[in-house]
């Protein structure tokens, strides 16, 4: 429930009211394709986890590690598999997709912090690092205390994010409390606005990419290739305007993955049918022109 009073929105929440400055806001999708609407936007206040998949051979690049889901994404992209992850009410009140869907290879469900550590500490020595994902890690207030029990156990730690917190990202890699940042590129910078559902977050992007190329760390920029959004076209922009943020960086590591349509937040994607490997080779090969070594994966 939404209470108006003076310059604040207040929801509250069990038995307690969090204050919102009025002028705080997220872009939602509506029914019709990119078009958007403003929506009062609560602040995330603790460390919400919403899933643990124990083994995961595919999220760290060459290392066995386990994938730790939070909860809560500011990010509206309607292609999004991890629809349950996005918005913490929906992921309350929804126990039982909650329970069936795969994405955490067992079910999601809310954990307390101490469970994943109960875990964590039987496979010290087992695993070789611990993937934080979600929904958007870095809006997670608690996240560097978090990182630094995980550091403390002597586990690598990768960092999935969509880059809209570079001040969060340069202090953590600061720092050196990551070690592998992996962050997806939606699609070109002028495009982001109508497919991830909110306003003036491009120079944000671009700093995040920044800080990543010139962090040192192991990482990977990341796009997932839909039909209706992404084209040869806009695929060939894309490479150039990475090639530019690059400077004298003679190589980026940019990886394309297939779209599925399974679980997308808006559900007109499921309809979407993917890229064929062929068409995705050709768009690969004008990619390639511009900027070398861009991979395609894929997970069949």
């Amino acid at each position: 429930m939404l209470v108006a009073h003076q310059k604040f929105w207040c929801r509250l929440q069990i038995s307690r009211v969090v204050a919102i400055p009025k002028n705080q806001a997220l872009w939602r999708l509506q029914a019709k394709p990119h078009k958007i609407w403003w929506a009062p936007r609560a602040k995330i206040v603790n460390m919400i986890l919403g899933g643990l998949q124990k083994t995961t051979l595919i999220d760290y690049p060459g290392k066995i590690a386990c994938t730790v889901f939070t909860v809560g994404c500011n990010f509206r992209c309607g292609f999004c598999h991890n629809r349950d992850l996005v918005i913490l009410k929906d992921f309350r009140n929804k126990p039982a997709r909650n329970a069936t869907h795969s994405v955490a290879g067992g079910g999601l469900k809310e954990y307390r912090e101490k469970e994943i550590f109960d875990f964590l500490k039987k496979r010290v020595g087992i695993l070789d690092g611990v993937c934080i994902t979600g929904g958007e890690p870095v809006l997670q207030k608690d996240l560097e205390g978090f990182i630094k029990k995980v550091k403390k156990l002597g586990f690598l730690v990768k960092l999935d994010t969509n880059g809209s917190r570079p001040e969060v990202l340069k202090k953590l890699i600061n720092k050196k409390l990551i070690d592998f940042a992996a962050m997806d590129v939606k699609t070109t910078f002028g495009d982001y606005p109508k497919v991830v559902g909110i306003k003036n977050y491009e120079l944000r992007i671009k700093n995040s990419i920044r800080i990543i190329l010139k962090s040192g760390v192991d990482y990977e920029l990341r796009t997932t290739v839909v039909p209706g959004i992404h084209d040869e076209r806009v695929l060939v922009k894309m490479a150039k305007e990475l090639k530019d943020l690059a400077g004298k960086k003679k190589r980026v590591t940019w990886v394309w993955q297939n779209f599925r349509p399974k679980n997308c937040l808006d559900p007109r994607f499921l309809k979407i049918k993917p890229y064929s490997e062929k068409q995705l080779k050709g768009f690969l090969g004008k990619a390639r022109k511009i900027l070398p070594g861009i991979k395609l994966r894929t997970y069949e």
